[in-house]
């Protein structure tokens, strides 16, 4: 018989318009198909939809939303301003309603509790630790380095924006501190990140690397003489949009001086429409969100990820790896993955390094082919969604019952 387990999200995870999204809704798909029956406690800041609610029923067997109070809501700006806690845990704490929610359902005995993001657990902690609930965290990225960084800008007033960045990432250091430290099991996605998150706990990190699913990307070819470039992101993830700046900026120009025929696709949520009129050059398709990818990828010949932040794996380049696309990306675009520069992708680190690597590989076929073939079978050898839910599973087991 199966486990059965509660699962508590600060979002909905469909549509999968992220990485943080997709990684979610594969692990519960995992869990369904593997027979675990799961409640899955969600705050969401957008209603539940008729195509949600039909994506996710087959995955759960409960599902709980809450609405998410606004970001601009009164108690959130006086907590951004006055409260202990960072801002995002503030946006996605303080919340009476989903305190009360998982009171209600610890009064039922589970086989395993599971909380992503550190940013989600404000409102859970205290009724977990008095209740003496075992429960497992997964952070997707070492959060405090995000919200520390110029890139992370909550959508808050813009005066408010130097206060969070000289404060809150000590806040969120501090958050982090307690946080880490409260669950059985904490998980992390990559072993860099499980290394660090390791430094500020003081405590071992399990580590579940995010994946795909190879079925879904087996029938996928490039067209690897399409002379057309892929960059895939999610817009609302600051590191997404900062790294197309700097491809249309810097690094695209260099690469039209030696093939000046070159296209980029652009394709992601939440894509800034002043992007379209700021770069007009027609050689840049500005896709928007596509909610199949493999039309795009097999319309393409290398993806690009070019970026410079962010921690975690990024999905968008094991889905690419996974249908066979050559990848030419930064180290940070390939953290968390056993690739080598040369045999899986090829590495540059500078607007001139990147734009060398695309030159080089764009003119020659059989090169993006066997690229992308070594890129393809790493994949299936090493991040099967199927593979890495039997190893969650495990650390549930693995987790003391309550008393």
């Amino acid at each position: 018989m199966g486990l059965k387990i509660l699962w508590t999200s600060p979002y909905l995870p469909w549509p999968t318009v992220g990485g943080n999204k997709v990684r979610q809704y594969q692990l519960l798909r995992g869990l369904a198909e593997q027979g675990h029956r799961v409640t899955l406690l969600v705050q969401s800041k957008t209603p539940l939809e008729e195509s949600s609610q039909a994506a996710l029923a087959p995955l759960v067997e409960r599902l709980i939303v809450l609405n998410r109070r606004p970001r601009k809501h009164l108690l959130t700006l006086a907590a951004a301003l006055l409260a202990p806690y960072p801002v995002v845990v503030s946006v996605n704490g303080l919340s009476r309603a989903l305190r009360a929610a998982m009171t209600q359902l610890l009064a039922e005995p589970w086989d395993a509790v599971h909380v992503e993001h550190s940013y989600g657990l404000q409102s859970l902690l205290g009724i977990l630790q008095s209740r003496r609930q075992p429960f497992a965290l997964t952070e997707h990225n070492v959060e405090s380095s995000l919200t520390a960084s110029t890139t992370y800008h909550p959508r808050l007033p813009v005066m408010l924006l130097p206060h969070l960045r000289r404060y809150d990432g000590w806040r969120y250091r501090r958050w982090e501190r307690r946080a880490l430290r409260a669950p059985t099991r904490l998980i992390a996605v990559t072993p860099e990140d499980a290394r660090r998150l390791s430094a500020i706990a003081g405590r071992s990190v399990d580590v579940i690397a995010n994946g795909v699913d190879p079925r879904c990307f087996a029938d996928v070819k490039p067209n690897f003489g399409s002379g057309r470039l892929l960059f895939v992101g999610n817009f609302e993830y600051p590191p997404n949009a900062a790294a197309v700046e700097w491809a249309i900026e810097e690094i695209m120009p260099l690469i039209w001086e030696r093939i000046p025929m070159t296209r980029i696709a652009i394709c992601g949520h939440a894509m800034p429409p002043a992007w379209r009129a700021r770069w007009r050059d027609p050689r840049i398709e500005w896709r928007g969100f596509v909610a199949d990818l493999a039309g795009e990828q097999r319309n393409s010949a290398i993806l690009l990820a070019p970026l410079n932040a962010g921690g975690g794996s990024k999905l968008k380049v094991l889905e690419a790896m996974a249908a066979g696309l050559a990848v030419v990306s930064t180290p940070e675009g390939v953290s968390g993955l056993s690739v080598r520069d040369g045999r899986e992708y090829r590495e540059g680190r500078t607007a001139e390094e990147l734009a060398a690597r695309v030159t080089e590989l764009l003119p020659d076929a059989g090169r993006l082919a066997a690229l992308g073939d070594s890129a393809r079978a790493y994949v299936q050898r090493s991040h099967d969604w199927r593979q890495l839910t039997a190893e969650l599973v495990q650390i549930y087991l693995g987790m003391p019952k309550r008393d």
